[in-house]
């Protein structure tokens, strides 16, 4: 037996009708359109962020005191200025800062460590200050980078920069030898590199070498050890060379 469909009548045919035609906005259409506009908005805020200009600074000195010596019973008057990233405290640093180009300039940077010992009853840390290394910082992005300076030694090294080369004389990683670096900001290994004797090792930060003295064209810079001849190296991009000292050449 055949059944026949139900007779319905002119109304309801005409609401199916119209309820399949009504056009309507699917559940997984309407979340993949709210995922689309969440991205778009993260990446204008990311931009916009990324394009705004940061304000880098420093502070004013502050006096402070160095225990210098083997036993640290001396000290050194340094000032200590601090770096701040849009208005924010980012570092301690000290001496005079160095612009490498119109957005990057290095600065030496100086910390404090605790000195407490762990059976002293202290309710503070015993703070002293430290000389550290040195930071690279961008202006416009806000950036600071540490420096990598090999046989670098945050007491003795003085870095002497012209450009975006640093020169200075290390102590190698036993303590035994003086030697004079190179280096190139970006490039890994040192440009030269020449060990000078046995280190001193004195109590004051320049016993063993002066700060090197640079002078321009053709670029040269002159190591000033305390024990043994000046030394004097030609630097021309990448490239160094070991060149005969002139007195006559401006001091």
């Amino acid at each position: 037996m055949i059944r026949k469909p139900a007779n319905r009548s002119p109304g309801q045919n005409a609401g199916r009708d119209l309820q399949r035609r009504q056009p309507g906005i699917s559940l997984p259409l309407a979340m993949r359109t709210v995922h689309v506009l969440g991205v778009l908005l993260l990446l204008n805020v990311a931009l916009s962020a990324a394009s705004k200009p940061h304000v880098v600074s420093l502070g004013k000195p502050l006096p402070v005191k160095l225990f210098i010596g083997a036993a640290e019973t001396k000290t050194m008057d340094i000032a200590v200025r601090p770096l701040f990233v849009d208005a924010k405290l980012k570092e301690f640093t000290t001496g005079t800062s160095h612009d490498v180009t119109d957005r990057q300039f290095v600065v030496r940077r100086v910390f404090r460590t605790n000195d407490a010992l762990p059976e002293e009853a202290r309710k503070s840390p015993k703070w002293l200050w430290q000389l550290g290394g040195w930071l690279l910082v961008d202006r416009n992005s806000g950036k600071i980078t540490p420096i990598k300076l090999p046989d670098f030694d945050p007491f003795y090294s003085e870095v002497s920069w012209y450009r975006d080369y640093a020169a200075y004389c290390g102590i190698t990683a036993n303590g035994e030898k003086l030697d004079v670096v190179v280096v190139q900001i970006g490039v890994k290994k040192p440009l030269y590199r020449k060990e000078l004797g046995k280190a001193n090792s004195g109590d004051q930060p320049d016993s063993d070498c002066a700060a090197p003295h640079w002078n321009r064209q053709p670029a040269r810079v002159t190591f000033l050890p305390k024990a043994g001849d000046k030394l004097s190296v030609a630097v021309r991009g990448h490239f160094v060379d070991e060149v005969a000292d002139d007195d006559s050449d401006e001091p």
